[in-house]
């Protein structure tokens, strides 16, 4: 299982499935991390925490935390 915090930058990928529960899954898919979204990894923050994407066309940050619950292939 590989999740969304060990993608490396300039990489893409797919989201798979989202694991967390209640209100920390309700908002990974209010900011459009859905299964099957294709995601492009930006950039890394220099201490590794926030996570920088392209999602849907938008800029988003992601804490590496919440990247963690996020399945990708």
């Amino acid at each position: 299982m590989s999740t969304l915090k060990d993608v490396k930058v300039g990489q893409t990928v797919t989201v798979v499935k989202l694991h967390g529960q209640g209100a920390l899954k309700r908002r990974i898919m209010d900011m459009g991390l859905t299964k099957g979204t294709e995601v492009f990894v930006r950039k890394v923050a220099p201490l590794g925490d926030p996570i920088e994407l392209n999602v849907r066309g938008y800029e988003l940050s992601i804490r590496k935390e919440d990247a963690a619950n996020i399945e990708v292939e």
